[in-house]
């Protein structure tokens, strides 16, 4: 008869294994998008048996989904849209994406290489959309512009400088990533978002 503690132990190692498998792909897959990603150094980067990862995730496209869902829920977790407050949310994104490169990165493979977006990303958008709108209702944010419209402005804007060409960032002289042009971004995308924002 197996010991007590032996059923509770191996979901424990599944658990964990699959957190590994899951790290190890982001990974890959920011480094080199669907296309390019390789099962073998997923299972290799993970430490673990690539017959796992079929185990756990199927394929390498659903294991893709399983990331961009894993990534979607760390997002809305990380930066809040609570009622409909874009200026905080643009603070917090922008801070998020400077701390998680990677975030980018899967953002740029993924419209790449996916047309159609996932359940997941479908449930995200609808709820961001529907904070604004509730907000708008509630006279908090402006109105005359469509609630789906203002939060995409908005959510490209806390990007305006991370993913800006390079030449952009070289004609502002100096180091483009230096903690002191980074504040002075910041506090220029929060000025922007509240002028953009306000009722």
């Amino acid at each position: 008869m197996a010991p007590a503690t032996a059923p509770s132990a191996r979901p424990r190692d599944a658990q964990a294994t699959k957190a590994l498998l899951l790290t190890a792909a982001t990974e890959e897959f920011a480094e080199y998008g669907l296309a390019g990603a390789r099962i073998d150094r997923i299972a290799e980067r993970a430490g673990a048996n690539k017959r796992l990862l079929y185990m756990y995730f199927g394929d390498k496209d659903r294991l893709f989904d399983a990331v961009l869902t894993h990534q979607i829920d760390a997002v809305m977790e990380a930066v809040p849209l609570e009622d409909g407050d874009l200026c905080a949310f643009a603070a917090a994104r922008f801070d998020y994406v400077l701390a998680n490169p990677k975030v980018g990165r899967l953002a740029t493979w993924r419209a790449l290489e996916r047309a159609e977006p996932t359940e997941a990303e479908r449930t995200s958008f609808k709820e961001r959309v529907a904070s604004v709108a509730a907000a708008q209702k509630a006279g908090r944010i402006r109105s005359d512009i469509p609630a789906h419209d203002l939060f995409a402005i908005v959510l490209r804007m806390t990007e305006s400088w991370l993913s800006a060409p390079s030449a952009l960032k070289a004609a502002a002289g100096g180091n483009p990533m230096s903690p002191r042009r980074l504040r002075e971004h910041r506090a220029a995308l929060l000025a922007a978002a509240r002028r953009l924002t306000e009722p």
